[in-house]
């Protein structure tokens, strides 16, 4: 796992932890911890594909 995404996921599941907690405590600071959320995940998603397509291309260029 990229260094990248394993940050982006660590940030996801803390900012989802934060949301959780504000929604419980009635604040709906929790709002801006979702949209966090969205965003570390889809920072987490994008540098997993960058991984998975460099690793497609570098075994096809070594099977060449």
């Amino acid at each position: 796992m990229p260094r990248n995404a394993l940050y982006a996921t660590i940030v996801l599941v803390l900012a989802v932890i934060a949301a959780v907690v504000s929604f419980v405590q009635g604040n709906w600071l929790g709002v801006v911890w979702v949209l966090m959320a969205g965003v570390a995940s889809n920072i987490a998603w994008y540098y997993l594909r960058k991984e998975r397509v460099a690793r497609a291309v570098a075994e096809q260029a070594q099977a060449q």
